[in-house]
């Protein structure tokens, strides 16, 4: 089940490399990049993408991200390890990465706006995009063999 499903990256190179400079002006952000990479597994997770999964639980491990949170990412809501502004930006992910749930909501909205300034609440939300772009290609496709 790891074997590449269509390398898109390769074959559509184009595309690929637009999407890889949209990651790299998603990273130029002023957020921090623990919550960055909370964000991008939480995201990743839910999209079913073991890749990004495996990625970004790795890269928050090097960052410094504690085995606990990391395990307990799933259930986040129920458990003391995250701060307020952590439990806003996975409950923004989880809704903008939900959509057919329905829009995210302005109570969502709005815990987000009491944590996150204008310019850190829009790269939060690139942020989630640019990973569920990623997560939809490697949930699809598989174009990356696990290491």
């Amino acid at each position: 089940m790891n074997a590449v499903r269509l390398p898109v990256d390769k074959l559509a190179p184009h595309i690929n490399r637009a999407l890889n400079s949209l990651d790299a002006a998603s990273r130029k952000v002023s957020l921090e990049p623990a919550l960055l990479e909370l964000v991008r597994a939480r995201a990743s997770q839910l999209n079913g993408c073991a890749y990004c999964v495996d990625m970004h639980t790795k890269d928050a491990r090097t960052g410094g991200e504690t085995e606990q949170r990391l395990y307990a990412l799933p259930v986040w809501r129920e458990t003391p390890f995250f701060t307020d502004r952590e439990r806003a930006a996975l409950e923004l992910t989880e809704a903008a990465t939900r959509l057919v749930d329905g829009p995210v909501t302005d109570e969502v909205f709005g815990r987000a706006t009491a944590e996150f300034t204008e310019v850190e609440l829009s790269e939060l939300i690139w942020t989630i995009t640019v990973i569920n772009a990623w997560n939809r290609l490697g949930a699809t496709a598989r174009p990356w063999p696990l290491d």
